[in-house]
């Protein structure tokens, strides 16, 4: 539709008042209007239609806010137009002398509705209208233009631009129509001009004179008609105004981009203000900047100032959680109700609304509408269905096995109705566990939001339903009688489950947001909001809702019958033989036989839990099986396997190519096939030489060559012999080096291509993209120095590393160095020529080559090296350099399908790359966002500067900051763009930027990433975004599949119809697609396997890197991630889920990939794991959880939970499982220990003469059925990996692959990271400070020294594994059977896992370095602070709980401490009182009942709890005694012998750690005595000590421990005695109090540290018995021969002396603590007969 004519009337806008419509105010009715604005653009006028509002604190220059303005750089856009002081054209550097139009496909000869120039003019006349940046006005111009160039490339004009506005403004699936109606704006507009005049915008065409409206005319049909006729009339000036509108709202509005809504809520007041007559007849333009000022500056500060306060001039992070912080979700929800509609705002009339942005009170008017409360109740809320189905049915199973629980002892079996009835109790169990969630939900809520009623309603409906499956189960109790022939109670049993069924099914399938009212698809109003921007899932069509439905029906079928017979069946007989055992004989001082006759029920009761725990497990292990086979059958429907029936894939690969690859469709044929293929694959194969990863003569041989063809001298092109002889064997294994990279790409890429894929469009007509990489402080290029030197603790410099793991692709790279290097011998000075005479130049002359690269170190030669290098580590130059070949592949298929363009240059080589290149550069865009670039030094700008001269097209947005213009202002920051096309300013040596835009404040106010990406989202161009992450590659064959890859999405060929058509003619368009996912090479099983099943059953999120986005849906929802910090760290899923909720439908395409970098190391894999368990933690705290858990149906809620929270959750099930089945076996164990169990035949017959024994008999039988139970939960995670490497890569590679898994003890390592994601999670979810973690790029070759590994992983695992390692041994002396050793090998990786991978862990030198820098590591910090000591260590660890001051006092030792924030009174309550007291109390009945039988005198000892009382408390008290003593000498000796005695607190330190050890070791020692030598007695009471003296440490740190200094000035005044000049302040009172507590956990700690390190050094040192036990050692971990292993380091002549010393000295130390600690522990056990002494003290305890 094209523009009004000049001076002619614009046509009806329904969206204008008719006080508009007929009066002479119209806006660009004829050219003469635009040009006199124009005009005058450039006198700014200082009218301010806030003035009387606007004083800013930032103390900025009300009339021009941008005196000092940037110059564009010279190639920026509108430079003409804008006064900008360059005077060079626009698009300068595009073609030839600026021939090529910048927009080709937006040019008048296309009957373009609206010209440049025409679009330029609207953007100057929004501009000067609202006071919007220049700067950022030219950049959505350009940003727009490129738009409607990328969708007219492959439509008409007109088209595109109407599709743009539905796709932005008012289309089906646009954000703001969805907003208008579920905020009932409409209804807002239609009846609002009673009282406001203005507020007249949707009035139908038909009724202009005002008549008055029907009921119907209100109801939400009759609205979305009269909006979809409204849009179809509106002109396409119109529609293009509001989409400029609504770019330079967005383009400014810094941190409200993550607010879709109220961006939705800011554009609509200024379109309606833009209407008004108060805006049209206004000719100055107002300053600019003004939009920033009044309407973006205010929200953001409300919004920083949520997190941040200031402190001492600086901006410091608030201590608040989240359930106290409002965020971006709060606010944005705001927006989505009438009642709270931006602050009253709504009460304002629509054209005035803007102008009152200035003057709401933010403060006021946003509240929390969501509590992101720290606590594991979310887990029930959100997943209540898993606990009802899980829970539930457990109770059906075990009430209906369990009748002689409920029967009396006298009877042999329950009446039918009271079994009945017992198992039905399983649907008041269900009712139960829906009431506690919805009792939850009221605190997550808050009681005056709306959304609150309906959970009142439903727990009345609860509560009714809880009487009616509870009550008749109390009759049935009062009136059941044996001998009653009445049926009733029976009938009323049947149903009562019937009815218990019938609810429990509810309960499991129904969403709670849908039950008793229904929030999702209701139809009242009320809940439009809610279904609109949380429950609008994507449709599953077809056969994916088949498969999802029947993957759970498969899933769930299997689970119930193996759960029946493998777990409930195999409980039956040790719940009959247990429940109405009653031990006798046996009785306490004090609790006399309680304890004995309940013994056995209590151990009843943790079998029940135990058996519940595997119930939920093996639901977990039957998804990883049917997900697995449901993929693999989905791969081979889609043909991705080697066993599906595709013969010869190299052999079709040419027709493949030509089919799948060229845009063969639309290409006049004027060449042969093979003409135009052999340029695809020989570029490809040029590539993978190029990137070193083929030699010469493996090219040779895969190149298309000419050949003659015949005597006339013709010449034809011959396949290469890959395409022509898979079959011969002669030629096997000839093309690529085995086993290697190129081998691996060339296969995906060949079978990729088996895939069917959609037909590419001509390069010309397919839509722009843009890949976008933030980037903080990652390796831009490694320098000469990081390569070739080697690190500490390294044994080998990185380029040797590189060198070993990549050896065929070195060799290659050396080749090609020394071609070049013979190249200048022959063409010029030969930089490489040295002393070394000629004739004796032969191989030695080449080993300078092979070891560094080169011969000559000019800066040519190094970088070739560094190169090479980088391109193997994890760097951004990797990263940009595999991206860019996105602009050789479409060079490429540019030139390739177009050779007309060849022909058209003739022979100039240069103005034909300048074509090719133009159209690269139309088609693909490339930004970093570096967000440091302006703070970098002057190495790592040297590096960007290289990737600019390189990638002249890469695109870097940073931010760049002016210091405030007076004292005490803010300094204003920028986000800045430039190019490698942007000429330096001479006067300060930087690139001039194309764009400045100036933010309301310092953007980085979350964990960094997505705020990084928000502040560069702007720069990015054209229809679709990718994600990539600075240490990903990419490949050109990959390159060249784009086009395909973009067709996946589905309004990529849109109908020529208009969107806005009446509904009856109408083409149907399906959900927007906001994501694409790829497959990265590296993560298989979760990359690949687990994805296809998920992305095809609907399942699957968006994980950022590497996905394809559309852009316009993502950015018109909030962005392409969230951002507020802690709560969104893992900030691409978040921006996922709301997509998903949205409408929008995530695809995974198998025939694409993405490289993917992760160092192999074993500390980064963990500090990836932990971030993802801390990510997961705040995950399960979102709103997001909440509503996907509480509104998606049955089979998608399955699907969801099992593929993320589900994964974690089985996690600590896993290992909560493992501890409790630990804690079950020390119970049984007890009572194997002292009772007389009966004994049977083989045959399963009672032996005679076993008068009074306890038949434990069916226990052992359940224990082994637990423990195979629990060993399949662990290996079925190997299963995965196995099937996807069977499908791919055969049974040979599959197996080899398997094996090399199990040599490489990833099962210790899998048990391990099961025990850190659990401990991440829970310590998450109780303590928070979840933070970004940095995984790492580096490589795994350093090793580690022992105390660093020590204090990294003793409190997620070594601590509970040395616990738990207790009890197994208690088990193990009490209960043995072989099924135990698996939990030998379980236990121990939870103590050795970090040491089992850190490289040379067993080499003998190292590892006595290592006990000695582990001994100081232990012993130092006490005189003078130290960066790594143990007394820091422990200080950090118990600040979770403590938290620290706030105030600095500028200690140097205040660095050594990171901010952590203080846990909440409920979290600690909970995880440091209550939970540690119950494992007291569980053991201390465990040790009590082993204590109350009588000895062999028949005599009952003393009371075992007054004897644990003192062995538990007896160390502290001995502690606090010793304290005391050395508190005084060091108050007095310590000031007076601080000049002479540096170490004198070192000295007074040590005698206490000393006292300490001794103190524990000696009450060990008496405990063992006092068991006379009984090992199981000791080990069990020891068990009972640790467990009251962990209790009573964490009360005291809980409850006695105010919040710590950020420097160490107590600790070393407690030692030194010198509490002058510390800078206490007056904390100096009471600081010698707290310390003293402090020093009483410290020593305590300290001791068992000490004590727990020596037994992991001791069972370390075992395997270095063994033979070449490092040589073994570093094969498995890297897979290298012995022969190529990385060498041993040089020593220099000293420093081997050094280290022989240090060996030797420590190696006796060494020796002789293990003796003395053998001597200890086997002396009183070998010599017991000898020591006797009699000790009345002794008889008593």
């Amino acid at each position: 539709m094209s523009r009004p004519p000049p001076g002619g009337p614009p046509g009806p806008d329904p969206f204008t008042h008719p006080s508009q419509q007929a009066g002479p105010q119209r806006y660009y009715d004829n050219e003469d209007d635009q040009y006199d604005r124009r005009r005058e653009y450039g006198s700014e006028g200082s009218f301010d239609p806030y003035a009387h509002k606007m004083r800013d604190t930032d103390t900025e220059s009300e009339v021009d806010v941008y005196g000092q303005r940037y110059t564009p750089s010279a190639e920026s856009l509108m430079n003409g137009r804008t006064g900008a002081s360059t005077p060079t054209g626009t698009f300068t550097d595009y073609g030839p002398s600026g021939a090529k139009h910048p927009y080709p496909a937006w040019t008048p000869e296309r009957q373009i509705p609206l010209s440049t120039e025409e679009i330029e003019d609207i953007f100057l006349d929004l501009t000067q209208k609202f006071g919007f940046q220049r700067d950022s006005m030219r950049n959505q111009f350009d940003f727009l233009m490129h738009m409607l160039d990328s969708r007219a490339s492959r439509m008409t004009p007109g088209q595109a631009l109407l599709t743009l506005h539905a796709d932005y403004i008012g289309g089906e699936n646009a954000n703001y129509r969805k907003w208008y109606f579920a905020a009932q704006l409409d209804l807002d507009d239609a009846i609002g001009q009673v009282n406001n005049p203005g507020l007249n915008r949707l009035r139908s065409v038909r009724n202009p004179q005002g008549a008055p409206k029907t009921g119907s005319a209100k109801s939400l049909d009759s609205a979305l008609t009269r909006w979809r006729t409204a849009m179809n009339g509106m002109s396409q000036y119109d529609r293009l105004r509001q989409i400029a509108l609504w770019l330079l709202c967005w383009g400014e509005a810094a941190q409200i981009r993550f607010m879709s809504e109220c961006l939705c809520f800011i554009f609509k007041c200024a379109d309606d203000y833009y209407r008004s007559p108060e805006c049209q007849n206004r000719m100055e333009p107002v300053p600019e900047g003004l939009y920033l000022r009044s309407v973006v500056k205010p929200l953001y500060r409300f919004i920083r100032d949520q997190g941040y306060e200031v402190s001492e001039g600086k901006f410091v992070r608030r201590e608040k959680d989240h359930e106290d912080i409002i965020g971006y979700d709060d606010i944005n929800q705001l927006f989505w109700y009438p009642r709270v509609l931006a602050t009253r705002l709504v009460d304002v009339p629509a054209p005035r609304r803007f102008m009152q942005f200035d003057r709401v009170d933010w403060q006021r008017s946003i509240f929390k509408n969501f509590f992101e409360k720290r606590t594991a109740w979310h887990m029930l809320v959100n997943f209540n269905r898993i606990w009802v189905l899980h829970i539930s049915l457990f109770w059906f199973y075990t009430a209906y096995n369990s009748p002689s629980v409920y029967t009396d002892p006298l009877l042999e079996k329950p009446t039918a109705a009271m079994h009945w009835s017992a198992t039905a109790l399983g649907g008041a169990v269900a009712t139960l566990i829906m009431i506690a969630a919805t009792l939850a939900e009221y605190s997550y809520l808050p009681t005056t939001w709306h959304h609150t009623s309906h959970l009142t309603g439903r727990l009345f409906a609860l509560l009714i339903c809880l009487a009616v499956t509870a009550g008749p189960t109390v009759y049935i109790v009062i009136v059941d009688d044996r001998n009653s022939t009445s049926s009733i109670p029976l009938i009323i049993a049947l149903v009562q489950l019937a009815i218990s069924i019938v609810l429990t099914l509810a309960f499991s399938i129904i969403p709670s947001g849908r039950m008793f009212g229904d929030r999702v698809t209701g139809k009242s109003r009320k809940y439009l909001a809610s279904q609109t921007f949380t429950a609008s899932y994507p449709q599953l069509e077809g056969t994916a809702r088949t498969a999802s439905l029947g993957l759970w029906i498969i899933i769930f079928l299997c689970k119930f019958v193996e759960s029946y017979f493998f777990l409930t069946l195999s409980f039956r007989d040790p719940i009959h033989a247990m429940a109405h055992m009653e031990i006798h004989q046996c009785q306490d001082k004090y609790f006399g036989t309680a304890l004995c006759l309940n013994h056995a029920k209590f151990t009843l009761a943790l079998m029940y839990v135990m058996d519940l725990s595997l119930f939920f497990l093996d639901t977990f292990l039957w998804y990883v099986i049917w997900n697995t086979v449901f993929s693999i059958g989905r791969s081979f429907s889609i043909g991705l396997s080697i066993w599906t029936p595709w013969k010869d894939m190299y052999t079709r690969l040419p027709k493949r190519i030509y089919s799948k690859i060229l845009a063969t469709s639309d290409m006049e044929v004027k060449y042969k096939p093979k003409v135009l293929v052999s340029q695809i694959w020989n570029a490809v194969v040029i590539s993978m030489y190029r990137e070193h990863l083929l030699s010469i003569d493996h090219v040779q041989r895969l190149l298309y060559h000419q050949v003659q063809a015949g005597p006339d001298g013709r010449r034809t092109l011959r396949a290469p012999p890959f395409f022509t002889s898979q079959n011969d064997p002669k030629f096997k294994g000839e093309f690529f080096p085995p086993n290697s990279e190129a081998e691996r790409r060339m296969s995906f890429f060949a079978q990729s291509l088996t895939i069917s894929c959609p037909t590419p469009l001509p390069v010309d007509a397919m839509p722009t993209f843009t890949v976008l990489v933030p980037h903080y402080s990652e390796k831009i290029l490694l320098s000469l120095r990081e390569i070739i030197r080697e690190e500490d603790h390294s044994r080998v410099t990185l380029l040797e590393y590189l060198k070993q793991l990549h050896p065929l692709e070195w060799d290659n790279f050396v080749k090609d160095t020394k071609i070049l290097a013979e190249e200048a011998n022959y063409n010029g000075p030969n930089p490489f020529s040295g002393t070394v005479d000629e004739k004796t130049a032969g191989k030695t002359d080449d080993i300078p080559f092979y070891t560094i690269g080169f011969k000559s170190a000019a800066p040519e030669y190094t970088l070739r090296t560094r190169i090479w290098a980088s391109l193997r580590a994890q760097t951004l130059y990797r990263t940009v350099s595999g991206m860019m070949n996105y602009s050789k592949a479409l060079k490429l298929l540019y030139r390739v399908e177009n050779p007309e363009v060849v022909q058209m240059f003739g022979g100039n080589a240069d103005r034909l790359e300048r074509e090719l290149e133009r159209m690269a550069r139309r088609k693909f865009k490339f930004v970093v966002s570096m967000q440091r670039y302006a703070k970098f030094n002057p190495e790592e700008k040297e590096n960007v500067e290289f990737l600019l001269r390189a990638y002249p097209d890469l695109q870097i947005a940073y931010l760049d900051e002016e210091p405030a213009r007076k004292e005490g202002g803010e300094p204003r920051l920028f986000s800045t763009l430039i190019d490698g096309h942007s000429e330096f300013i001479p006067e300060t040596g930087k690139r001039r930027p194309k764009f400045r835009i100036e933010l309301p404040g310092n953007p980085i106010l979350g964990d960094g990433k997505s705020d990084n990406q928000n502040h560069a989202i702007i720069f990015y161009r054209g229809e679709y975004l990718q994600l990539i992450d600075a240490n990903q590659d990419h490949y050109l064959e990959e390159c060249l599949k784009i086009r395909s890859v973009l067709g996946e999405f589905e309004e990529f060929r849109m109908s020529t119809q208009s969107p806005y058509a009446p509904l009856g003619t109408r083409s149907s368009r399906r959900h927007p697609f906001p994501s694409l996912a790829l497959a990265t090479g590296k993560e298989q099983t979760f990359g690949t396997l687990t994805h296809r099943g998920l992305a095809w059953i609907g399942g699957r999120l968006h994980y950022g890197h590497p996905d394809l986005l559309n852009a316009t849906f993502m950015i018109t929802r909030g962005g392409v991630s969230k951002a507020q910090k802690g709560l969104h760290l893992n900030e691409d899923i978040f921006a996922g889920m709301t997509a998903f909720g949205r409408g929008g439908r995530i695809k995974h395409v198998e025939y694409y990939q993405c490289g993917k970098g992760r160092d192999l190391g074993f500390g980064t894999i963990l500090n990836f794991q932990t971030k993802l368990g801390n990510g997961m933690g705040e995950q399960l705290l979102s709103r997001e959880y909440y509503y996907l858990g509480t509104q998606l149906p049955i089979d998608r809620f399955l699907t969801f939970y099992y593929a993320h929270p589900g994964f974690q959750v089985n996690n600590i099930m896993v290992m909560i499982t493992v501890q409790l089945f630990i804690f079950t076996m020390v119970f049984l164990g007890t009572m194997n220990q002292q009772l007389q169990i009966c004994q049977y035949t083989a045959d399963g017959n009672f032996l005679g003469g076993q008068d009074g024994c306890y038949n434990l008999f069916p226990v052992f039988d359940w224990i082994k059925h637990c423990i195979i139970s629990i060993f399949l939960v662990f290996f079925i995670a190997f299963l995965p990996l196995f099937l996807q490497e069977l499908s791919e890569r055969g049974t040979g590679r599959a197996i080899a692959r398997l094996g090399k898994q199990f040599l490489s003890a990833s099962f210790v390592f899998e048990i391990f990271s099961t025990q850190i994601y659990s401990q991440s999670i829970m310590s998450n979810l109780t303590f928070g400070g979840a933070r970004y973690i940095a995984t790492g790029r580096g490589f795994a070759t350093s090793r580690l020294s022992f105390a660093i590994l020590f204090s990294r992983f003793s409190g997620p695992s070594i601590y509970m594994g040395m616990r738990t390692l207790l009890l197994l041994l208690y088990v193990t002396m009490t209960l043995w059977i072989p099924h135990l050793i698996y939990f030998w090998f379980n236990i121990i990786a939870l103590c050795v896992a970090p040491f089992l991978f850190n490289p040379h862990q067993f080499a003998v030198a190292d590892f006595v370095i290592d006990y000695r820098e582990y001994l100081r590591w232990m012993s130092r910090g006490n005189s003078r602070s130290h960066a790594n000591s143990w007394v820091g260590y422990c200080r950090l660890s118990r600040t979770q709980v403590t938290g620290f001051k706030k105030k600095r006092l500028g200690h140097p030792s205040e660095k050594l401490s990171s901010d952590q924030p203080r846990a909440g009174i409920r979290a600690i309550i909970w995880s440091e009182i209550v939970f540690p007291l119950i494992f007291a109390v569980l053991f201390t009945i465990a040790y009590m009942f082993v204590k109350s039988f009588a000895d062999s005198n028949g005599q009952f000892g003393p009371s075992a709890l007054v004897r644990i009382g003192v062995i538990a408390l007896g160390p502290i008290v001995f502690n606090a005694a010793v304290l005391i003593t050395l508190f005084l000498v060091s108050l007095f000796l310590g000031p007076m012998l601080d000049s002479c005695c540096a170490r004198f607190g070192s000295v007074i330190a040590g005698i206490a750690h000393f006292l300490a050890v001794l103190g524990m070791i000696g009450f060990f020692e008496f405990l063992w005595f006092l068991e006379l030598w009984d090992a199981r007695n000791a080990v069990l009471g020891l068990i009972a000590v640790v467990a009251i003296q962990r209790w009573v440490l964490k009360i005291l740190i809980s409850l006695f421990l105010s919040r710590e200094f950020k420097h160490d000035e107590t600790n070393r005044a407690w030692w030194t005695g010198k509490w002058y000049g510390r800078g206490l302040g007056s904390h100096v009172m009471s600081q010698p109090a707290r310390e003293f507590v402090v020093k009483i956990i410290e020593l305590s700690l300290w001791s068992s540290d000490f004590l727990i390190g020596h037994l992991l050094l001791f069972m370390l040192s075992l395997p270095m018995i063994v033979p070449y036990a490092d040589r073994l050692h570093s094969t498995m971990l890297f897979w290298l021969r012995p022969s190529k292993q990385i060498r041993a380091p040089l020593y220099s002549v000293k420093q081997k002396k050094q280290r022989r010393n240090i060996v030797f000295k420590y190696g006796i130390i060494y020796i002789a603590v293990l003796g003395l600690f053998i001597a200890l522990i086997g002396g009183p056990f070998i010599f017991r007969s000898h020591i006797d002494f009699d000790c009345q003290i002794c008889k008593n305890l």
